[in-house]
């Protein structure tokens, strides 16, 4: 029998997986050595057009929500200005790109672009400040940007939506055990660390 995987299925520009983060790095740090973690990127958005004003005060108050629920900085100063296109495509494929890059930073990249957009007010659709992101994690800006534009990057980038649409996942952050063939959900959606834990033991503890 393989050792189990938990797969993280999540997107950088999703606010409820920004209020899941200390709760994920928790999960890496106590689960390391009993299982793989992986993390899937999700592609929440693809938008093509700039976002309403309605569209923006909605998000917002989502935004509020996960602050008021998790405690995580947001920073509303200016946030989602005028003209903004909420596309995830661009922050998904820079953790793509630099886990190409450097494996072992793949998670890192995650929280960095997540930090970068809601706490600091950066938009990280853009490429320049995905590179100045992943330069920020030690990967060489260049280097960066020829991966990033890169169409081997783009495939794997749609291969991980596809992923995430083939394991039926509709909500972001999922958690999924993955032992052998058998896929076991742990959690929809943002919830608290013990009752993550709790059902994570659950699901380790049948498969044992």
């Amino acid at each position: 029998m393989n050792p189990p995987i938990l797969w993280y299925f999540a997107d950088p520009m999703c606010s409820w997986c920004w209020g899941f983060s200390p709760v994920i790095e928790t999960l890496r740090d106590a689960y390391r050595e009993r299982m793989k973690i992986a993390l899937v990127l999700g592609g929440l958005r693809h938008e093509a057009t700039p976002m309403t004003a309605a569209g923006r005060e909605d998000i917002l108050h989502h935004w509020d929500a996960v602050r008021a629920g998790t405690g995580q900085p947001f920073r509303f100063d200016n946030a989602l200005p005028s003209g903004f296109v909420y596309d995830t495509e661009p922050a998904c494929r820079a953790v793509v790109t630099v886990g190409g890059i450097d494996p072992a930073q793949i998670f890192a990249m995650f929280k960095a672009i997540q930090t970068a957009f809601y706490a600091e007010g950066h938009d990280v659709t853009q490429p320049g400040v995905l590179a100045d992101v992943a330069a920020g994690l030690g990967v060489e800006r260049a280097a960066f940007m020829c991966a990033f534009d890169s169409d081997e990057t783009r495939a794997r980038t749609q291969a991980h939506f596809r992923q995430a649409r083939q394991a039926g996942v509709r909500g972001f952050p999922t958690l999924i055990v993955q032992q052998d063939a058998q896929l076991h959900t742990v959690c929809n959606g943002c919830q608290p660390l013990d009752a993550v834990r709790a059902a994570l033991d659950r699901c380790l503890k049948a498969d044992a």
